[in-house]
């Protein structure tokens, strides 16, 4: 005599997401663009150092690329290298191409980074920092047709390194509210 297959426990089913829950999903996906947007506008405001929006801008992009790939996709890399050609009046595509081979080096090195202790992280994103301050003079030579200082590029680069733990401490715990937030039920 043949026994009828087992039954599975039937569970209640997931709620529905409601409004609330897709404004909350939503929020966690924009806020790596929209912060970046932000600090990119505030580091735009006139003062009479070179333009600090690079060395916001670089760590902002490699945390979140390393972090949360998700939420720091392509296109808004993208549109987030746009708003810097235009805060900065940088020939168009020179900060595009700079923050996606950013996001491009993060997003292919973040599961041996993601397992690194801080030190070893800011030192990678100081050589990445140096290289995407390099690349951004280089191409904004080439696209001008002259040989802009570098000193710029160079300040923007020390600078970023050394905003990196500041910004870094600040996303990290925005990065773990939110990974809490997902698991709560």
């Amino acid at each position: 005599m043949a026994m009828p297959p087992a039954r599975r426990p039937q569970g209640r089913p997931a709620p529905a997401p409601g409004l609330l829950r897709r404004i909350d999903a939503f929020a966690r996906v924009a806020f790596p663009g929209f912060s970046t947007a932000f600090l990119m506008v505030l580091a735009a405001a006139p003062i009479n150092l070179p333009s600090p929006v690079l060395a916001v801008t670089l760590p902002c992009v490699a945390f979140w690329s390393v972090f949360r790939p998700a939420a720091m996709m392509p296109p808004i890399v993208f549109l987030l290298g746009l708003l810097m050609d235009l805060l900065t009046f940088a020939p168009l595509g020179s900060g595009v191409l700079v923050l996606l081979a950013l996001h491009a080096a993060a997003v292919r090195f973040r599961h041996v980074l993601a397992r690194q202790s801080f030190l070893a992280v800011w030192l990678g994103f100081c050589v990445a920092a140096f290289g995407a301050a390099g690349v951004y003079w280089g191409l904004q030579s080439v696209l001008a047709l002259q040989l802009p200082p570098i000193a710029p590029a160079l300040h923007a680069a020390l600078l970023a390194c050394g905003l990196y733990p500041a910004i870094a401490l600040v996303l990290t715990r925005v990065h773990e509210a939110m990974r809490h937030a997902e698991v709560a039920p």
